[in-house]
């Protein structure tokens, strides 16, 4: 039975401007439709079907637009941050109640094709609280901010970055419900916080992944984004149309 998803949609989304001023990314139009709908229906397609949005910026409208998910296949449900926005971290301790005893970890604004049952496995296996998924990206997309050797992860930090971290974090992690359990409610804090303190104890496991990693929160990320996206539906119509003639 696959594990629910938090995915994380309470972003201001600054870095695309008046792009989201009033449209939340997860809304944004990639390859003709919001681009949450291929994100739901990557997520349908990897067996995960209850998912939970973490919101803040625009999370009515968020709801308003997706409903319950049924129209996808899938079921959703809504956690908001409230009057204040709570980080990361603290969205994910607000929304404990309806995510179980452990979970995936997805963001808003990420498309991540991979083998999600196997980093499920992966994480069941290693006995550890959390798993981060990690890729080697060398500085090519983003800056890389994880030293990752011999499948453990040992350091992770976004703004202290040496050139021994070759990996970056893939997007995709799990917890244990009683990780964020002995955080304060409704405080704002990081998700990052939360690794490195999991990194300090050894808890933390590591699954690299090998496809590379797609986003729209950036105006170069949003623009590659639809790209891919676009060359992938005009692949699946042809393969549709082949099929069809046969």
């Amino acid at each position: 039975m696959s594990l629910p998803v938090a995915i994380l949609a309470g972003g201001l989304g600054t870095r695309l401007g008046n792009v989201s001023l009033r449209t939340p990314k997860s809304l944004i139009e990639v390859a003709g439709k919001p681009f949450v709908e291929h994100q739901l229906a990557l997520l349908r397609h990897n067996g995960l079907t209850k998912i939970v949005f973490c919101v803040g910026h625009l999370g009515q409208v968020t709801e308003a637009a997706l409903s319950d998910g049924s129209q996808w296949g899938v079921r959703l449900r809504y956690s908001y941050d409230g009057p204040t926005l709570l980080g990361t971290g603290g969205a994910l301790r607000r929304a404990l109640p309806f995510l179980g005893e452990a979970f995936f970890i997805l963001y808003g604004d990420s498309y991540l094709e991979c083998d999600y049952s196997r980093i499920e496995a992966m994480f069941l296996a290693s006995g550890k609280p959390g798993l981060m998924t990690v890729y080697r990206n060398q500085d090519r997309w983003d800056r890389s901010n994880v030293l990752f050797q011999e499948g453990r992860i040992l350091r992770y930090d976004k703004e202290d970055r040496t050139p021994q971290m070759q990996h970056i974090d893939y997007g995709i992690g799990i917890l244990q419900a009683d990780v964020l359990a002995t955080y304060p409610s409704d405080r704002n804090f990081d998700l990052e916080t939360v690794y490195q303190d999991l990194v300090a104890k050894d808890q933390l496991a590591g699954f690299e992944v090998k496809e590379r990693f797609y986003e729209i929160g950036s105006p170069a990320g949003l623009v590659e984004t639809r790209l891919y996206l676009n060359k992938k539906l005009n692949r699946e119509d042809l393969k549709d149309l082949e099929e069809n003639k046969n």
